[in-house]
């Protein structure tokens, strides 16, 4: 270990007796008229500086202590006594949790440590300050760190929400049939409890964000009541590296976003080591927080340090606090009160004085700010007191705390899930758990009983704060009648002459809803800076675009129909260029049904490469806590967005959204196709309250839209359906053509050319969603494998074909391994062909991407000549005539090597 680097002493003050006037006359105005008045002054000043050409930096850090001085500190009138026996058995019982849950077969994993370095920040926040939804208010939304959940488990098993065979089912939600606890907050697997899903590191904070943003939509436009709730945010320190987390926080401060609090537990660790050891991540943060115009309140020191810092009248304690760095005070805690007095203490003869009448307990006992709950109930007090701006609380605490010198402050604590009896032995004694030395080996739970004053204590707080939390809402009490099929009736029939891409299709789907009496309201659509690449920029007149303080300027494009318009109560959300953002804010407006009891609309369009691939982890969150709503991946398809090149060009995100359960995805061709499968959606996540949401993908390519054919709809939604029948005689060679999105057309164009040219009979199926298809066929083989001695059910795919013969080609924008999804669902012995975008994207006409991919009408006409030639339909002679006449190049390179 290197020597510590020599101390720098400060410069000189020239005149100490004016410096003395100036500190006297800033006391006096904290004095007589308060922190606000002196913040003020000192800005004119500074100010004034510039002005006269004077260059005053001011740091965006404060010094290493408490932002909120002990002699200004809120008191909490809570029992104390109470509130510490209650936190010592919540601890008790979420180590214990943890602990039995890995002496079971299966290394079930859990965190003990998390949860101990974090649990005075819930107990103050359950006891004080966070409310449940009533009738007396909307309800406070907490984003918990995830690993800290079995200290919420813990919590409600002493009010009595769980029991002791509840808390052994913790990981093991198969074998608990329902009464399992999760590993982290899943709404999906406990949908009557947790609200919110957080433990991918970085969407908490980001989501937090985003759901206050949302809020204070809800409210401008008179949706929801304007109340003091909150959303509270609990993060780790690691958790700042994430560009989720601080990617929002300007937005926050721009919107002076004051129904926002994050609480930062800042235990100076990762899972390996030291988030910051060489510097200090609580000054890091706190300049990032205040540059985004947070207000910050720093939790560093406990009370004991109180006496200590009183006494510092030299400035030196505060000096070595703020050049000691975080891999030091990780070791202090780590190597006792004799160390601590050396490294720390030691690095000054004025700090060395301070701690002489101390003991080396004393000094280990030095408590930090995150574990003293007066301190955090200062810090909780003034943040739902601040007004105008969002509030981050930094709060210094030790991971793995209380839980032993083998644990505490280690740096392999996260991942230590087993302790040994000596330990445990160790807690019970320092927590008081009454607990005989002959029953610890099995680490029972405690509970001191229903009528015990804790328990009792407990539920007078949560009463008073409006019930239990965590706590969440199914189904919203607001039910919006959905419109009829009919509502869409423009895009049902044929376009003629007039010739629009499927997104448009899809505005036009927007704007009749907007026009509804029953969701028009509640529609919201959310865009990342590409309305008008979407052709949505008409939506800027007719709704406005949400600005939570007005348009304050006149757009340069004023004088034009369409117009830049920015209003307090807008319904459009922009965004901005953020992904992330936009589908953030998206999940805020699809689970507002159940944070809010106010059911939204979202439509969130978005470049379908930039969907997905980029911000696939909140989509499975999204999916998680059961939002409903609209993802429109638009300017779709490898070929169909031809000039943007390879990173622009999407073929595969139908794999991604396929794969997450509860989503319903859709490549419409037709207008028709897109009102068909809206309506659907609207009707299934509002009217009918269902836990899904759909993603459609949507093209740039303008033609013109046939009307729907006779009863199409069941078709469409279930995933394929009958377009065009050939009307060749029953006996001519016959194929099936499905095809998807813009590439559909190309189908429709090869069924003419093997018509003209071969005398081959092509029916032409349209196949929106392979993803449905997949679905059904694996629900029938699983229903046909567990019921062998019944009749054995169809997948819909090989239903449809069944009276259709030939062999089967299909070619759609995406990879092939989109449509072959389906290979295992054709009828039995039928030849399958797929046809994809496989490879790299690229620039070029769409002709010629279409040419080279190998998806356009010559290619899928060849490919059906071949299988016919194969299925000995055809003689062999057919394809070398196909290979001629379609101008097919048997050297060219395959695509996907290209």
């Amino acid at each position: 270990m290197s020597e510590h680097p020599p101390l720098v002493a400060p410069p000189l003050d020239p005149d100490p007796a004016e410096t003395r006037d100036w500190m006297e006359s800033l006391d006096a105005v904290f004095q007589h008229a308060g922190p606000d008045r002196a913040s003020w002054l000192l800005s004119k000043l500074n100010g004034h500086a510039r002005q006269s050409g004077g260059v005053i930096d001011f740091n965006t850090t404060s010094d290493y202590v408490n932002t909120i001085p002990a002699d200004r500190q809120a008191v909490s009138p809570g029992d104390a006594t109470l509130e510490k026996r209650i936190s010592d058995i919540i601890r008790w019982n979420a180590m214990a949790m943890v602990v039995r849950a890995n002496r079971k077969p299966g290394d079930l994993g859990g965190h003990l440590a998390s949860f101990a370095s974090s649990a005075t920040l819930y107990d103050v926040g359950f006891n004080h300050f966070w409310r449940a939804p009533s009738a007396e208010h909307p309800g406070d939304l907490i984003y918990t760190q995830g690993h800290s959940s079995p200290g919420i488990y813990a919590r409600s098993f002493l009010e009595g929400r769980f029991d002791e065979a509840q808390l052994d089912l913790y990981r093991m939600e198969v074998e608990g049939k329902g009464r399992g606890l999760s590993s982290y907050p899943h709404p999906w697997l406990m949908p009557d409890y947790w609200q919110v899903a957080t433990v991918s590191m970085g969407l908490g904070p980001l989501q937090a964000i985003h759901q206050a943003h949302f809020w204070r939509y809800l409210e401008q436009r008179g949706l929801m009541p304007k109340s003091d709730r909150k959303v509270w945010a609990l993060l780790g320190d690691g958790e700042l590296d994430e560009p989720e987390t601080v990617g929002a926080l300007a937005l926050a401060g721009r919107e002076r976003l004051d129904n926002l609090v994050f609480v930062v537990n800042a235990n100076l660790q990762r899972l390996d080591g030291p988030v910051r050891g060489n510097g200090k991540i609580i000054q890091e943060a706190e300049s990032v927080f205040r540059g985004a115009g947070w207000n910050v309140i720093k939790v560093v020191w406990g009370s004991q340090w109180d006496p200590l810092l009183a006494r510092d009248t030299d400035g030196e304690l505060r000096r070595v606090m703020m050049e000691t760095v975080d891999g030091e005070y990780q070791a202090f805690k780590t190597l006792g009160g004799a160390y601590t007095r050396e490294h720390f203490f030691g690095k000054s003869e004025s700090t060395r004085r301070l701690v002489e009448a101390y003991s080396d307990h004393d000094i280990e006992a030095l408590n930090r700010g995150g574990h003293d709950p007066a301190k955090v109930f200062a810090a909780y007090h003034q943040a739902v007191h601040t007004q105008g701006k969002p509030t981050v609380i930094i709060a210094k605490t030790i991971k793995g705390y209380g839980l032993g010198e083998t644990l505490q402050s280690q740096n392999t604590n996260h991942n230590k899930k087993k302790i040994d009896l000596d330990v445990v032995r160790e807690l019970r004694d320092r927590l008081s758990i009454p607990i005989p030395d002959d029953r610890l080996e099995d680490v029972p739970y405690f509970h001191p009983g229903a009528d015990s004053a804790e328990v009792r204590y407990m539920h007078e707080r949560r009463e008073a704060l409006g019930g239990f939390l965590p706590q969440r809402r199914r189904k919203s009490n607001v039910v919006p009648t959905a419109p009829t099929l009919e509502a869409f009736d423009p895009l049902l029939q044929a376009s003629g002459d007039r010739e629009f891409s499927t997104t448009a299709a899809l505005v036009r789907s927007i704007n009749l809803l907007l026009r509804d009496k029953e969701v028009g309201s509640r529609v919201v659509p959310i865009i990342a800076d590409e309305a008008r690449t979407f052709g949505m920029e008409g939506l800027f007149r007719q709704v406005g675009i949400y600005a939570p303080f007005g348009q304050q300027y006149t757009p340069n494009d004023s004088s034009q129909l369409v117009y830049y318009r920015e209003k307090e109560d807008g319904q459009v959300l922009q965004e901005g260029i953020s992904e992330a953002g936009g589908i953030s804010s998206w999940i805020a407006a699809g689970t507002s049904y159940s944070v809010s009891d106010v059911p939204m609309l979202p439509f969130f369009l978005y470049y379908a490469m930039f969907g997905f691939q980029r911000v696939g982890d909140l989509a499975w969150a999204a999916a998680d806590m059961r939002a409903r709503g609209f993802l429109i991946g638009g300017t779709a398809g490898r070929t169909t967005i031809n000039g943007e090149g390879l990173q622009h060009e999407d073929a595969h995100s139908h794999l991604m959204s396929g794969a997450i359960p509860n989503v319903m995805s859709y490549d419409p061709t037709f207008a028709f196709e897109v009102a068909v499968i809206v309506q659907e959606g609207v009707r299934r996540m509002m009217q009918e309250q269902e836990d899904v949401y759909y993603y459609l993908t949507v093209m740039n390519e303008p033609y013109a839209h046939p009307a729907m054919p006779e009863g199409a709809e069941t078709g469409i939604l279930r995933g394929m359906y009958l377009l065009q029948p050939s009307a060749l005689a029953a006996d001519a060679p016959r194929v099936q053509l499905l095809g998807a999105g813009t590439i559909l057309r190309e189908a429709i164009a090869a069924s003419e050319m093997l018509r003209d040219d071969f005398g081959v009979a092509a029916d032409v199926w349209s196949a929106p969603s392979f993803a449905e298809l997949r679905r059904d066929g694996f629900q029938v083989e699983r229903w046909n494998r567990m019921h062998p001695g019944e009749p054995q059910r169809v997948p819909y795919v090989a239903s449809l074909l069944a009276d259709h013969t030939g062999p089967v080609i299909a070619a759609t924008d995406y990879v092939r391994g989109v449509a072959d999804q389906i290979r295992a669902f054709m009828p039995e012995g039928r030849r399958y062909t797929v046809l994809g975008t496989d490879g790299f994207g690229r620039s070029d006409t769409r002709a010629n991407l279409r040419a080279y991919f190998e998806v356009d009408r010559r290619w899928i006409a060849h490919a059906a000549i071949v299988s016919l030639v194969r299925d000995g339909v055809l003689p062999a002679d057919a394809a070398d005539r196909a290979k001629a006449l379609y101008e097919i190049d048997d050297d060219k390179t395959e695509p996907a090597l290209g």
